[in-house]
């Protein structure tokens, strides 16, 4: 008897989730839950899969009248949700669903569209319950997070770089945070630290010292490691609450039947005093953390470039 892959082993010490908007690999690879966001929206605009939802888009675009920048904005929205819509069908959990980057430093309009999002949703038959809201952690981020939980609509504070980001948005009742294990090593390869082993590899550690500090804070947050750029961080992160991880990774965990051991473990809670942090203490920590500020600035400009190209290829389509 074959003994079971990484992949499964995997699967009894973490939850699984894909890092994909691809239906197909979604269908075959079974994860608990899955994303979206501009990148995988603008991948999903050439997938077969998708044709009837967006040809359905366009034509009712079209008869709305003049093409506007508004109506423009409100196809790709409408196609957001129409791609998250088709993957819930295919998972157990929950989708996760990106507030456009371009609002990530307006708290307002980041309440305001994570609103519309799950109203377009529950219009979709997909309940609040079954979506992640996915905000960029700056402050304002935060800020939205704070006051979207409290209404009760979970979010996923994402490209978390730093401590003080991670415990702000843990202090904001974030229902999961996203910290992004390879954009933090390729920040430290750039800058000619490549680490010697994995134990050394700076996103692995970041991940390994949030994961602990939640685990003795007790704080409920999911801690969801992401952005992988090998098995091998994956593997060092196992027994983390959640691991998001590309087709193609996923695939190798499937195709290695090597042993697994678990990596983290939660630890029973300390009862510690802590100061909250506040914007002050956020801006003045991610200031002082070069590799935080450039990875959270470029992070926020990937995805609203993406958002940007996303837009335009809608609005040559109505052209």
């Amino acid at each position: 008897m074959t003994s079971p892959s990484k992949l499964e082993q995997l699967r009894d010490l973490s939850v699984v989730v894909a890092d994909t908007g691809d239906f197909d690999a979604i269908k075959r690879l079974k994860p608990v839950d899955c994303t979206t966001n501009p990148t995988l929206v603008k991948k999903a605009l050439d997938l077969p899969v998708y044709a009837e939802l967006i040809d359905e888009q366009i034509s009712w675009a079209k008869s709305q009248g003049e093409v506007t920048e508004t109506l423009v904005h409100e196809v790709v929205d409408r196609l957001t949700v129409g791609v998250g819509t088709k993957l819930s069908g295919l998972i157990k959990g929950r989708v996760s669903t990106e507030v456009d980057a371009d609002l990530a430093f307006d708290t307002a309009a980041t309440v305001a569209k994570a609103k519309k999002f799950i109203a377009m949703y529950a219009e979709a038959g997909v309940p609040k319950d079954r979506i992640l809201i996915k905000v960029a952690s700056t402050w304002e981020g935060v800020e939205a997070c704070r006051q979207l939980q409290a209404e009760g609509i979970d979010c996923n504070c994402t490209l978390i770089f730093n401590p003080t980001q991670a415990i702000a948005c843990a202090e904001a009742g974030a229902f999961l945070i996203s910290p992004f294990v390879g954009r933090i090593l390729d920040w430290y390869k750039a800058h000619d630290q490549a680490p010697a082993t994995i134990d050394d590899d700076q996103g692995v550690k970041f991940v390994r010292g949030v994961y602990g500090t939640f685990k003795r804070r007790g704080i409920k947050t999911v801690v969801m490691g992401a952005s992988f750029r090998s098995t091998e961080q994956i593997e060092a992160l196992a027994g983390c609450d959640r691991l998001t991880i590309s087709p193609d990774l996923l695939d190798k965990l499937d195709a290695d039947h090597g042993d697994l051991p678990r990596k983290l473990s939660p630890v029973a809670a300390e009862s510690t005093q802590h100061t909250p942090v506040d914007a002050a203490k956020f801006k003045t920590d991610v200031e002082a953390d070069p590799m935080a500020k450039e990875k959270l600035a470029d992070g926020i400009k990937a995805f609203a470039d993406d958002l940007k190209a996303v837009r335009k290829t809608i609005a040559d389509r109505l052209a």
